[in-house]
């Protein structure tokens, strides 16, 4: 058994008009993320991203962290890139590493933007950020991203932009894990069209490409279906670019069928 989920639009201002062709945008909205939540049967959040502009200087926390501050959960986090503009870049993590004193003196003043190790992103890139890592994603992106399902956001720094946001300087240095990581993923091949994206006690991500007709077996864990191009049906249910769907825990096999489409597969490891 599957069904659609009703995305939830969030405007931006480092957002984008350019979501074609995941969302019809004909007022031309600074959209900044497309949310499909199956809150009570999956602690994942999906979202599509689109930035014309970088999004701000930030760190999520860890569940310990994020406990002792009241909150659920902490996030750990994916990026799958659809869409990069040639000279796209994503930051992940600190190029060499920094004392806690020394960054929030960068976040004050703007130098930590030249702290931050930038990488470039291209179409079919993917980048695993665990908890703690400091991160910004340039613009000129669109983005499939897979989360715990937290929005605990701790902000370092945001351009200056106006009207101006809260920055939390105390939980940022408190929560990050300032050693410089490796952030990079290759995408594993695992027959049947499968690619594996990236794995951890979170979530497990996979890609899967359909070219006619794919089969989906049932998952002891529900499953959410992204699909990010192309167009057909699921399970006799016409899709498109755009749209998730949410296979309950133990549903029968799923049947795929188009005639060139993409999906992104979050579910529980």
């Amino acid at each position: 058994m599957i069904r659609k989920l009703t995305p939830a639009i969030h405007d931006k201002v480092w957002g984008s008009p350019r979501t074609q062709p995941w969302l019809e945008n004909p007022e031309g909205r600074k959209i900044g993320e497309i949310w499909f939540a199956a809150p009570e049967t999956l602690p994942i959040l999906v979202k599509l991203l689109f930035t014309s502009e970088r999004i701000s200087v930030q760190v999520h926390p860890n569940d310990v962290y994020a406990r002792e501050q009241g909150h659920a959960r902490g996030k750990t986090e994916m990026w799958h890139v659809l869409r990069a503009d040639p000279d796209a870049t994503v930051a992940l993590g600190l190029r060499e590493p920094v004392t806690a004193e020394s960054l929030g003196e960068a976040a004050l003043d703007g130098t930590i933007v030249d702290l931050l190790r930038w990488d470039r992103a291209s179409e079919g890139d993917t980048f695993f950020i665990p908890a703690g890592t400091i991160h910004a994603i340039g613009g000129g992106l669109a983005l499939c991203e897979i989360q715990q399902f937290s929005d605990v956001t701790y902000r370092l720094f945001d351009y200056r932009r106006k009207p101006e946001r809260p920055l939390h300087l105390a939980d940022s240095l408190a929560a990050a894990q300032l050693p410089p990581g490796e952030n990079r993923r290759h995408a594993i091949p695992i027959g049947e069209g499968r690619e594996l994206l990236a794995e951890c006690e979170y979530f497990r991500t996979e890609q899967l490409t359909v070219r006619g007709t794919a089969a989906c077996p049932s998952m002891p864990q529900p499953a959410i279906y992204i699909a990010v191009a192309g167009e057909g049906h699921i399970d006799g249910e016409p899709f498109r670019a755009g749209e998730a769907w949410l296979a309950l825990a133990g549903s029968p096999k799923i049947t795929i069928e188009s005639v060139s489409a993409t999906f992104v597969i979050a579910r529980l490891p």
